[in-house]
């Protein structure tokens, strides 16, 4: 074993003269740097896009963070569930639980002016406010659903822009919502349905199409009343937490207080699909530039094969040394290795300057209109971990074709 790691320190210490040591042929020189800086930039491509990808998911996640509570409790089967039974009173107390909403969702018809919007109505508590960052995203009115004499609605701005309406218009909104009791008739189908009058006490805009372009916000005990629930019934509950407390350790607490009659999402299960989306679509370019990078490292095998022809002078007197011929072997696959790996840290090192550069100074700017100045870029740990394993492992195999053949050679 010690003779095995003797043959191994020899073979490294030999493929390192041959890489940065002058070539017979200057064209074997050449060839080993267009390798090299292929790696390099094939790597620095990878650690930004990825670093981009992660800012926008960053910030697709707080914009979503602004209407998504910590958990919201949903019923497995059906739509509403009583909310005075003891487990949710023992949720109320718990320590980890700031705030305790109960939510009434349905969906509905609003109409301005001859225009006509499928929405979807959410009553709130006036604690609402509380619960969600309401203040940052108004922006015009005020977050106000105290009942007068026309009941008040907190819209997203796409709401306002397709209906044409806006804060303090004289004319009132209409809200059409399904009757849930009594029957239909055929002759007047529009009795089916109930009508309430609502003025615009606030517009809001989070960024996201979802929130901005459907939802509106109202009493939770007009929402209630229109609706026929009684008091104690809700179709979700949201709760937020106390900061710093372990989100998943909470929620499989309160799971097993609500038994398997209730489904407890935190953030990221309630948004799901989307970030589902996001993940296959940074590893779908993951792979691409991948791919890409595979292309450039088959420079190594040129790189690798013009070496062993320039060396097999060198090769010839090893064996007679009595030199293994796997140890022969080792001396060019370490050289490529080499080469890839020197490539991926000077990859590595450019990128991840550049991507902090973007974060801190801002290279890129995205234009007017967005919700951010500059590019969003974050470099995690797992990504750079995993680029960098790439580059070795598609080194090494670009690496192991030309250096088995040194024997049949």
């Amino acid at each position: 074993m010690h003779q095995n790691i003797k043959e191994k320190l020899f073979a490294f210490f030999v493929a390192r003269r041959y890489l940065f040591s002058k070539k017979s042929h200057n064209t074997i020189n050449i060839i080993s740097a267009v390798s090299m800086c292929g790696v390099a930039v094939g790597t620095l491509a990878l650690i930004c896009v990825l670093s981009v990808l992660n800012g926008f998911e960053q910030l697709v996640k707080d914009s979503f963070s602004q209407f998504d509570p910590d958990l919201k409790i949903t019923a497995k089967k059906g739509k509403v569930f009583d909310i005075s039974p003891d487990a949710f009173q023992a949720i109320r107390q718990m320590e980890n639980v700031a705030i305790f909403a109960d939510v009434v969702e349905e969906n509905a018809l609003l109409c301005y002016d001859n225009k006509q919007l499928p929405v979807t109505i959410k009553g709130v508590s006036e604690q609402y406010n509380q619960m969600v960052d309401v203040e940052s995203m108004i922006r015009d009115g005020s977050f106000n659903l105290a009942q007068d004499e026309l009941f008040p609605s907190f819209i997203g701005l796409g709401v306002a822009n397709a209906l044409g309406t806006g804060v303090n218009y004289v004319s009132p909104l209409s809200l059409y919502l399904p009757k849930r009791t009594g029957t239909i008739n055929i002759a007047s189908p529009e009795k089916a349905f109930k009508r309430e009058f609502l003025f615009v006490s606030g517009l809001f805009y989070s960024g996201q199409e979802a929130y901005d372009n459907k939802v509106v916000l109202l009493s939770l005990d007009l929402v209630r009343n229109l609706l026929d629930y009684h008091p104690d019934e809700a179709t979700s509950v949201e709760l937020k937490l106390k900061s710093g407390v372990n989100i998943k350790r909470t929620q499989r607490q309160i799971e097993d207080l609500l038994g398997e009659q209730f489904i407890v999402q935190n953030r990221e299960e309630q948004q799901e699909d989307f970030y589902r989306i996001m993940k296959v679509e940074k590893w779908i370019s993951f792979l691409i530039l991948a791919f890409i990078l595979l292309i450039a490292i088959f420079n190594i095998i040129g790189s690798l094969s013009m070496l062993m022809i320039d060396k097999k002078e060198d090769i010839e007197i090893y064996r007679r040394m009595g030199t293994p011929e796997k140890t022969i072997q080792h001396i060019f696959l370490y050289e490529g290795w080499l080469i890839s790996i020197t490539g991926a840290v000077i990859g590595l090192v450019f990128g991840l300057f550049l991507c902090y550069l973007q974060q801190y100074v801002g290279l890129l700017k995205m234009g007017t209109g967005f919700m951010v100045q500059n590019y969003p870029v974050q470099v995690q740990l797992f990504d750079v971990v995993a680029i960098f394993l790439t580059v070795i492992l598609l080194g090494f195999f670009s690496a192991y074709y030309p250096v088995k053949s040194i024997g049949k050679k």
